[in-house]
């Protein structure tokens, strides 16, 4: 039966408990122990039934119980003392308030389709939402104003379950985003605050929830209300599913509907941070705007709009990026690039592929439209930064690889949500009060721990990880109608005393999750030996259409039945924060197997190092900046072959060994008495020199001082007087650009056939410039060694001065010295030259002698 009306019921709390409510709504909570344990207090059953949602708990606590806590003296003073914790948070100067000669950076809009905050907001499925998710925390601690920007997807990712036969099984609840800690932001009339974008000539119309992220605003955006039809009601409701065309609706209430979300919201923002290309089309609707509002052509708006625009690339692979037809864009966009005084053809060449050989017009690609729509990219490792400029640099034809304009911010993790509370009573004892949001964490403090304190920490996490399989294995019996008779077994699976080796990923075919299996003689040697076992738990969902993936899933869970090795070996259904909460925080041995170098960067194992855990990880990602030999074990190495099959037999070899002769050896060493010194010096060594590295505070840091304050600064610079800056900066590069065939090195001239080290050498060059200016160029000198290819590596740049010039024809002088002995060489090039230009190689355009 259909409801003629339908309205919100909230909790009604005893006035005296009125903090309680406003702790619940503030998802800070969620990485503040201490107010978890306020809603514990409250009831404890309660909490758990509600999955840790303290809003849909306090609906379901009874009035008797919340008349209790009313008189409850001790609680009441608890509750004050949490509150008030919770005030001087948000209220308080931070890092970016504290920090001498900051900028006053007015706000961030960082839009990203997943946020993964906590499992009581199921709005993400796996890493990039984690990251999201860690990037508002972290900027909340550091006081670094953003507004997050993302859907409300109503069936959320799906809930895995596996079939008897081992295959995944998805399904979608339906979530009521009355009952969650979210607030409906509603207008001046009381109304529901509202944005329309069209689709294809249908009106779609999304409202907008928030969530509290600590001292961060998170904006959502809803389609299923009463004001849509069907279709457009379905438009959000679940992440990453549908087809081409579904994906691409998606995107654009994140992308167009998300920047008319801020406006009528009332957030003005200076910088936009696209993570990743699904939120692309934010940087069409900001030129939508310039032209429309602001009078501006769309050469000029483009320019204005990527001054203050961020994109960051997270794939390294090109199946990872959404690529639509031109018909499906032209159904979508045709009305739009209208608007913006434009021919749909002009608008395709925003995310057309760079290659000449490929027709610039049947394909758009939200990647390449994040690059030309943003002043600064960036990778999430320096690995991916160097795959990153590989992969894209068609993009920038004629500038060499390692100057292709894509720069790396590795990725960090949330110190607060990750960290386990064995290590931080550890840390608690030595550091200063509040330390997890100082933005300083002094890391190398585990040093001066006695090695028996750390270890009896270690022992407890370990334990209660194994606590945790057990209750999820028989929980995941229970689903499948098993009897007391097979439930009997998981009572005693797992062994607090045994190296546990944890696997939990995107079960995506290239992070080959089933590389254990490939000598199951060996793997069943290790789990079953009577002196030095070892028990492994693997995690992880495959995509819904991905059946290679669910295959490995299917292996893993075969491989799992078999009586010989289930008590050692287990796979944990519906893989979500609270799951990888426990096995990083419990877990010996992280182990990471990706095909180098296909992952981009890799969190998980960044959070099971600041528990204790060591990675045990392929050369990929963050670990291969990370890695020092002493601080966790490398598998394999740096060498890349052409056969697939090859690699992995190779990499599960160098596993195997590793396992073998270094890791179970010093696990079970108990030479100098109980305490397993030499693990110990590796752990203290992995959180020492890995715990600074990989937070989310440094993080953020770098966005801010790298990327954040740089495009705001320069967003207001080409904003004044009319954006007569980015207007002026249009016209050249269209200028430059018609002019650049005619730029020429006619000559370079120099003795440089043979020098001593420290020897200054000479060097001039007559170069054309056509129709161009001095003014317009920059004449460089390269110098530096030669590789045996004849490339010089990593070469020095001197800008050469300016000489004569008549008819066109301009000299250009230089120096350079040579600063070791060896084969060396030098090269003479020419590139466009403005003093807005964020980078010189922005617009692609060189000239080599």
């Amino acid at each position: 039966m259909k409801a003629i009306r339908s309205f919100a019921v909230r909790a009604s709390l005893p006035e005296a408990l009125g903090a309680l409510e406003r702790v619940a709504a503030n998802l800070r909570w969620s990485w503040d122990d201490r107010a978890v344990d306020l809603f514990r207090w409250v009831d404890e059953g309660a909490w758990e039934r509600a999955h840790h949602d303290p809003v849909k708990m306090l609906g379901n606590v009874p009035a008797e119980r919340l008349a209790q806590l009313v008189d409850d003296g001790p609680f009441m003073a608890f509750l004050d003392d949490v509150a008030g914790n919770l005030d001087r948070y948000l209220r308080g100067p931070r890092w970016y308030q504290r920090r001498a000669g900051g900028e006053d950076l007015q706000r961030v809009a960082y839009f990203s389709p997943e946020f993964a905050v906590t499992e009581a907001l199921p709005n993400y499925s796996g890493g990039l939402g984690v990251l999201a998710g860690d990037h508002l925390k972290a900027a909340s601690d550091l006081g670094i104003p953003i507004v997050g920007v993302g859907l409300l997807y109503r069936q959320g990712y799906f809930r895995q379950q596996v079939n008897s036969d081992g295959w995944q099984q998805e399904n979608y609840p339906d979530v009521d985003p009355h009952g969650m800690p979210l607030i409906l932001l509603s207008g001046e009339d009381g109304a529901a605050l509202k944005v329309e974008v069209d689709m294809a000539g249908a009106s779609c119309v999304a409202q907008v929830w928030l969530a509290a992220v600590g001292r961060v605003d998170l904006l959502l955006l809803d389609c299923d209300i009463e004001d849509n039809d069907s279709e457009e009601r379905e438009i959000t409701d679940r992440l990453y599913a549908g087809g081409s065309e579904h994906r691409l609706r998606q995107e654009i209430v994140l992308g167009i509907g998300g920047v008319r979300a801020l406006r009528v919201a009332g957030y003005a923002a200076e910088a936009f941070h696209s993570n990743e290309g699904h939120a692309g089309f934010m940087g069409l609707e900001r030129i939508r705007e310039l032209v429309v509002e602001q009078g501006l052509g769309f050469n000029g708006a483009l320019e204005a709009v990527r001054a203050a625009a961020i994109f960051t690339t997270h794939t390294p692979v090109p199946a990872g990026i959404d690529v639509y037809e031109r018909d499906l864009m032209e159904r979508y966009f045709s009305s739009f690039a209208k608007e913006c005084g434009i021919g749909f053809d002009d608008l395709m060449v925003l995310g057309r592929p760079p290659s000449p050989s490929e027709p610039a017009s049947t394909t758009f690609n939200m990647a390449f439209m994040g690059f030309r729509l943003a002043g600064r990219s960036n990778a999430v490792s320096q690995l991916h930064g160097e795959v990153s400029r590989a992969m894209f640099g068609s993009l920038w034809p004629e500038v060499p690889v390692e100057e292709v304009p894509i720069g790396a911010v590795t990725n960090g993790v949330h110190t607060s949500s990750w960290l386990g509370p064995e290590i931080s009573e550890v840390l608690d004892r030595r550091l200063d009060p509040g330390w997890t949001e100082a933005g300083n964490i002094e890391w190398e403090r585990i040093i001066m721990v006695p090695d028996a304190e750390l270890w009896r920490a270690r022992e407890r996490a370990r334990e209660r990880l194994v606590y945790y399989i057990r209750a999820r294995l028989r929980k995941q019996l229970l689903a499948r109608q098993a009897s007391d008779t097979e439930l009997g077994w998981t009572e005693d699976v797992f062994d607090p005393g045994i190296l546990t080796v944890a696997f939990a990923r995107r079960f995506a075919q290239y992070k080959r999750a089933t590389l254990m299996l490939s000598d199951m003689e060996r793997l069943k040697a290790l789990m079953l030996s009577s002196e030095r076992p070892i028990q492994i738990v693997i995690a992880g969902k495959a995509h819904p259409r991905d059946d290679g993936g669910k295959e490995m899933i299917r292996r893993l869970i075969h491989f799992a039945k078999d009586p010989e090795v289930r008590g050692r070996f287990a796979f944990i259904e519906d893989y979500d924060m609270e799951v990888g909460r426990m096995l990083t925080q419990g877990a010996d041995i992280w182990l990471n197997n990706p095909r180098r170098p296909l992952e981009a960067c890799g969190t998980s194992g960044m959070k099971a190092a600041i528990n204790g855990a060591l990675n045990t990880s392929v050369l990929d990602g963050w670990w291969n900046e990370c890695y020092d030999g002493n601080n966790g074990w490398a598998i394999g190495s740096k060498d890349i072959f052409d056969d697939p099959d090859y690699q992995d037999r190779v990499d599960a070899a160098a596993l195997f060994d590793l396992l073998e002769r270094e890791i179970v050896p010093r696990f079970y060493d108990r030479s100098e008495g109980p305490t397993p010194r030499r693990w110990v010096e590796r752990i203290k060594s992995s959180i020492s020199t890995i715990g600074p590295f990989v937070t989310a505070d440094r993080m953020l840091r770098d966005y801010t001082l790298r990327l954040y304050e740089p495009a705001a600064r320069h967003g207001r610079e080409m904003s004044q007087n009319g954006y007569r800056r980015a207007i002026a900066l249009a016209e050249w590069k269209g200028r430059v650009t018609d002019g650049w065939s005619d730029v020429r090195i006619l000559e370079v001239e120099g003795d440089v056939t043979q020098a001593s080290v420290g020897e200054e050498r000479a060097l001039s060059a007559r170069v054309r410039l056509g129709g161009l200016s001095t003014e317009d160029v920059s004449v460089q000198l390269a110098h530096g060694p030669v590789g045996p290819n004849g490339e010089i590596g990593s070469p020095s740049l001197i800008e050469m001065s300016i000489g004569d010039c008549e008819d066109g024809i301009c000299t250009f002088a230089g120096a350079f010295s040579s600063h070791r002995a060896g084969l060396y060489g030098f090269a003479v090039r020419v590139i466009p030259s403005h003093a807005d230009l964020n980078n010189p190689m922005d617009i692609g355009l060189v000239t080599w002698a």
